[in-house]
Order: structure tokens, then C-alpha cells, then sequence
């Protein structure tokens, strides 16, 4: 038993200045510690399995000399009991950073999520939107929420609200908080089911997407209003007319046409290559490229120090808006992705060209063995011709009925 020196009082204690260790007593090895500069601060010294502790206790006056005694009289009753007071302090901190570690909120969940897959994702605008939507609508209700805490009720408190009015936005809600989730889980963050899975859980709850919400196809301008439409286009000498007609004669998408650069066009061979980032297919389409297409590109002039082919005055992409308000001036129901749906239709009511060259000239996916054919070999030439055809047949006035071209 460790020897226990004279029990100071509490008077004393207040009185001692010297710097050094000094004994107080009552409980053996608790001292008070005085250093150089004065500042007095508690000691309490043991031996623990045949190991020397020193553990401190806290600053005096802070601490008082009562305090004192009962902290290192537990600490000596902890010590008999055979535990080390130093190792359980050292545990209780581990869990405690252990457990902070383990504990995040959605909002910061989604931002980790986003940070690691938006290599995969093909530009910057989908980020913002997986941003957007759930800062409008899951950040109000769960974005503080500790993604452990998180339940069903709280998803469908998310997407009832919305499910009708808004059931696309809904639906890609609801998606973007299983992934999230699903994240945490693996990361150890929750356990259990996802409350935001759609099958065997939602679904029982919900109704359908493609039972509530209203499909909306682009308008497309019928096949025998493009002549008139294409002679007035024609006759606007801007840039943005000339990139709607180049998107209708080559049946590319918008953002394909107006993202279109000089280092893609191969104005020799009479082709368009555009990269597979561009692409939402994510695969080089190579488009053939009619006379008219040529002759378009060969008549736009060239920015300084820009690759763009259809630029705005400042150098920068046309936006979608721009050839968007050309069909509102002409007080037309169509969009420019609308188009492409006339393009399908000139070459299966006009045309005794196969299906899948249509579809492989419009860059959808591929479908059956026979369209794979396709995609394998491009049928440039094949297609050249059609576009051609296409060219020809939008660019004349007088559309008969029954034309059909090979």
C-alpha cells in the first residue's frame, strides 16, 4: 500500500507556489503540480499491473482540492477493480471518433456520392442536376438527417407531394436517393434495407411512372410543310438558321450540331465524325455528308481562335433556346429534335430504304442482330445516299404524294 502523505487542507493547498510535485494526501499519489510559470494543475501517480501512471486531473483552481480527492480515490476503486484508467480513457475517446466517424448526414452523403461518380457521368450539367433536384426537394426534409435515421416514411414524404404533378422529376428523385444510400450502406454508414428501393418496396406504394405521367414527344413539323419551311429557313442569314439546317439535313441531335467543331469535319471525304463524348450513345457516329450539307459548311465563315462550326458573335456554343426561338418566330409546333422524328418519317412513308439504316442514321441504339450488322459495317455510302435523298426531297417546294426513292 503506497505510503499517504500529511492531508493538506483546502487553504493550504491555495498556498502552494514553490515549482515542483506536492503531495496533498487523504488519497496516496494525488499531488498538485506546480510549474515554473506558476500555473498549478492536478496529479494523480499509481502503479497499474506492475506499470507507473501518471494521469492528470485537471487545472486548479478549476479543479478543487474536494474534486480532487474524489477523482483519484474512483480512479484508485477502478484500479482495484482491474482497470486501467489510462487504456479505458484511450478506448472512450476511440469509440467516441469512431462513432463521429460513423455518423453522416445525407447532404453530405449526396456531396461524396456525386464527388465519386461524376467521372462517369458525360458533362458537367448532369452533376448540376443530381445537385438541384436534391437541394429542392430531399435537402428540406433529410439533408441534416443522419443517413442511418433515414426510412421509408421519410422517402414517400420526399415524393408524394410531387409523384403526379411532377412524376418524371419524382421518379429521378427518388433514384438519386437509393443510390445515395445504397453509398452509405457500403461505406458502413447504415445497414438494412433501402428505404428508397422501388422494387418490393415503393412500388407497392406508389403508382407506376409510366402509368402517371403524360409522355410528351417532341412536335414534329409534318413532311409536307418542309419545303416552304426549308426555303424560309434558307432565307435567314444567321448563324443560328444555318445550324438548325445543318442539324435537319444531317438528323442530329441539337447539342450534336450546335457543340459541332471544324477538327470533326472532314470536308474531303464528305464526313462528320462526332466523338463518342458527345454522343448519347456514347459511340463515334459518323455522318455522311450530302452536297448541301457541304455546301452549307464551305459557305460559314471561320472565327479567330474558335472551333466551333456554328458559333455565337462571342465565340461560345449556341444554346438549344436559340434554334428553338426560330420554330416560336415561324409560329411553328415543332422543336428542333423534332426533326428527326420527320426525317424518320420521310424514310419510311417515302422510301424503300431499310429501317435500320434510318435508325442507324439517327444514332439510336442498336437493337436486333440486323441493325447491329449495321452499326459493325456504318454503311456510309448507303447512308450518303439517303441523306442525299433527304436533302433533296426537303429542299424542293413541291412534295408529291406516293414519291418513293431507292
Amino acid at each position: 500500500m503506497p505510503k499517504i502523505a500529511k492531508e493538506l487542507g483546502a487553504l493550504a493547498v491555495s498556498r502552494l507556489s514553490q515549482p515542483g510535485l506536492h503531495t496533498v494526501g487523504r488519497v496516496a499519489g494525488l499531488a498538485l503540480q506546480v510549474t515554473a510559470t506558476g500555473a498549478r494543475s492536478w496529479i494523480f501517480r499509481t502503479m497499474v499491473g506492475g506499470k507507473r501512471r501518471e494521469m492528470g486531473l485537471g487545472a486548479y483552481p478549476a479543479v478543487s482540492l474536494k474534486d480532487a480527492h474524489l477523482k483519484a480515490q474512483s480512479m484508485r476503486n477502478e484500479i482495484e477493480s482491474g482497470v486501467d484508467p489510462v487504456l479505458a480513457r484511450k478506448e472512450a475517446a476511440s469509440r467516441l471518433r469512431a462513432s463521429q466517424t460513423a455518423e453522416i448526414d445525407f447532404a453530405e452523403a449526396a456531396k461524396r456520392y456525386i464527388a465519386a461518380h461524376s467521372h462517369e457521368w458525360k458533362n458537367a450539367k448532369h452533376g448540376e442536376q443530381w445537385k438541384n433536384t436534391l437541394t429542392t426537394y430531399a435537402y428540406p426534409l433529410i439533408g441534416k438527417m443522419m443517413v442511418r435515421h433515414i426510412n421509408r416514411e421519410h422517402v414517400l414524404e420526399i415524393l408524394e407531394p410531387i409523384w403526379a404533378a411532377k412524376t418524371e422529376t419524382a421518379s429521378r428523385v427518388r433514384g438519386r436517393i437509393e443510390s445515395v444510400l445504397d453509398w452509405s450502406r457500403v461505406k458502413g454508414f447504415r445497414s438494412g434495407d433501402n428505404p428508397a428501393s422501388w422494387r418490393g418496396n415503393l412500388d407497392h406504394l406508389l403508382s407506376k411512372p409510366s402509368k402517371t405521367k403524360t409522355v410528351r414527344n417532341h412536335p414534329a413539323l409534318p413532311l409536307d410543310q418542309m419545303g416552304d419551311f426549308i426555303f424560309t429557313l434558307r432565307a435567314a442569314k444567321t448563324t443560328a438558321a444555318r445550324c438548325l439546317e445543318f442539324a435537319i439535313l444531317t438528323a442530329a441531335r441539337s447539342g450534336e450540331t450546335r457543340g459541332a467543331t471544324w477538327t470533326e469535319i472532314d470536308l474531303v471525304h464528305g464526313v462528320w465524325s462526332i466523338p463518342a463524348d458527345r454522343m448519347k450513345v456514347s459511340k463515334e457516329h459518323r455522318v455522311p455528308l450530302s452536297n448541301a450539307a457541304l455546301h452549307l459548311l464551305k459557305a460559314m465563315p471561320r472565327l479567330k481562335d474558335c472551333d466551333y462550326v456554328f458559333p455565337t458573335p462571342a465565340g461560345k456554343m449556341l444554346s438549344d433556346m436559340t434554334l428553338l426561338a426560330i420554330l416560336r418566330r415561324a409560329k411553328l409546333d415543332a422543336t428542333p429534335h423534332g426533326f428527326r422524328s420527320t426525317f424518320r418519317d420521310w424514310a419510311g412513308e417515302k422510301t424503300n430504304y431499310p429501317r435500320e439504316l434510318a435508325e442507324v442514321a439517327l444514332a439510336h441504339v442498336k437493337g436486333d442482330s440486323t441493325e447491329a450488322a449495321y452499326w459493325r459495317g456504318d454503311v456510309l455510302e448507303r447512308r450518303r445516299q439517303m441523306m442525299s435523298d433527304w436533302a433533296d426531297f426537303i429542299g424542293s417546294r413541291l412534295v408529291g404524294d406516293g414519291v418513293v426513292l431507292q
